[in-house]
């Protein structure tokens, strides 16, 4: 979604649509593991003013994503429900810029230099911004086995319980005076 900076009011106004994030399966595709899959769009409710030269945005999105529990790997779905909010101000001219070091303040802010302001790519940040870093089909969730990979969910595995680490096998063999 496009706004027009001379669109974009004084007083909030809401507006609500989808917005496509299946370009973050393209993202998501490059990495070694495939947690997540991306729905072609989720909802987004939207609220946006000017105050000066700032932009305010904020918003929600939810709907459903597909996601790999990271204990038991089994797919499911992760529920998407998320407040955003953002600010963006004029980007200060870059050739001035240089080589500056940020202060605090400075790693919240957004900036614009276009006259027409591309959501797309803020709200797709959100999003990843939302992801759990490791996803859980359920809190509860047991996982798999170490030795065999048998899924824990469903019952106990035919593992031995005494299994123990072959480097720590010369301390067992010493005697110890008491």
């Amino acid at each position: 979604m496009k706004i027009p900076i001379d669109d974009i009011p004084q007083s909030p106004k809401e507006i609500s649509f989808s917005e496509p994030i299946e370009e973050l399966n393209e993202i998501y595709a490059k990495g070694s593991a495939r947690v997540f899959r991306f729905p072609p769009s989720l909802h987004v409710a939207l609220v946006y003013y000017h105050s000066g030269r700032e932009l305010f945005f904020h918003g929600r999105f939810d709907g459903s994503i597909g996601a790999s529990c990271s204990r038991c790997l089994k797919d499911f779905s992760l529920k998407m429900d998320r407040q955003f909010e953002f600010v963006l101000i004029p980007d200060p001219a870059t050739p001035a810029r240089g080589a500056e070091e940020l202060s605090r303040g400075d790693l919240g802010l957004s900036f614009y230099s276009t006259e027409v302001i591309d959501l797309s790519p803020l709200i797709m940040e959100q999003v990843m911004l939302a992801l759990p870093t490791r996803p859980l089909c359920a809190e509860d969730c047991r996982g798999l086995c170490s030795r065999c990979g048998a899924d824990l969910n469903l019952g106990a595995c035919g593992c031995s319980a005494n299994v123990s680490d072959p480097r720590m096998a010369v301390f067992r063999t010493l005697k110890v005076d008491r």
